[in-house]
């Protein structure tokens, strides 16, 4: 296991194990805001991912009894959150701050899997949302909360919120205000697993190990193909299909896969001889 010193200190701590980073939000005094220093050490670090040929699965989660708890009212109120200033300096900074983590996520090559512990509510929830796959604990609860405080999402969250729950669910759940709990959250399709809080970090570590195990660059045209057949027709699907396949099939990793599996099967022959 490598680890890698985060410039915020403890705020995010960051380790590499089997292809796995992990990114661990460490701010437990206020439920893990995206205040400036959370956002901009988030950032920085998701920034870096795509680049890391020794990272083929992000796990993000948390070290205290709540994920994250979106932005800290209290800053809101004081001026001194990412809010504060004009409208025109508001605008420019949710750009240039928290969209920063937006795009990181949605863009990232490899997949992304997160642990819900506790709340994740507001940007928090929004943040969550923005994985590939999300694994709660009994304990997580989820709000897509803004109106709460007279906001909406502004970092993209009702963008991810309406592909997961569908257009429907997603407008009542942001309308509504509504906090949700693990396992409605399973029921809507937020999140893939509910655990006890004390198996969270096994089962997602887990999941994010097998994950990284499969040949690298398979691992992120797989994920780069759902990703874009999302919203492509099914032409366009089979044309990016066809060219994935291609490519992989003319690869080393193809070849050396095929090589194990054969390998494999051998052995299993051989030891029921």
């Amino acid at each position: 296991m490598s680890t890698h010193p985060n410039d915020a200190g403890s705020l995010l701590e960051s380790s590499v194990d089997d292809g796995v980073l992990t990114l661990t939000l460490n701010s437990p005094s206020d439920g893990n805001a995206l205040n400036v220093a959370m956002t901009e050490a988030l950032s920085k670090a998701l920034e870096q991912i795509n680049d890391r040929r020794d990272v083929h699965c992000v796990l993000l989660r948390s070290s205290s009894a709540h994920f994250c708890t979106g932005g800290n009212v209290k800053d809101m109120q004081s001026g001194s959150d990412l809010m504060s200033g004009s409208v025109e300096e508001v605008r420019d900074r949710l750009h240039r701050s928290l969209h920063r983590i937006t795009r990181a996520l949605s863009g990232f090559d490899v997949p992304s899997v997160c642990a819900v512990n506790g709340a994740a509510v507001g940007a928090g929830c929004d943040l969550a949302l923005m994985c590939d796959i999300r694994v709660a604990s009994t304990k997580a609860v989820f709000a897509e909360s803004f109106l709460r405080l007279g906001l909406v999402s502004g970092i993209g969250g009702s963008w991810f919120l309406a592909r997961i729950v569908g257009y429907a669910r997603a407008l009542e759940l942001t309308l509504t205000s509504e906090f949700i709990d693990a396992e409605a959250a399973l029921g809507l399709g937020i999140v893939s697993k509910v655990v006890p809080e004390d198996a969270l970090d096994i089962d997602a570590r887990s999941l994010a190990k097998r994950i990284a195990q499969n040949p690298p660059t398979a691992l992120r045209m797989a994920k780069r193909l759902v990703r874009e057949a999302a919203d492509a027709s099914l032409a366009t699907t089979l044309e990016m299909a066809a060219s994935v396949q291609a490519i992989l099939l003319c690869g080393r990793e193809h070849k050396e896969a095929v090589g194990r599996f054969l390998e494999q099967q051998a052995a299993k022959k051989r030891a029921h001889m």
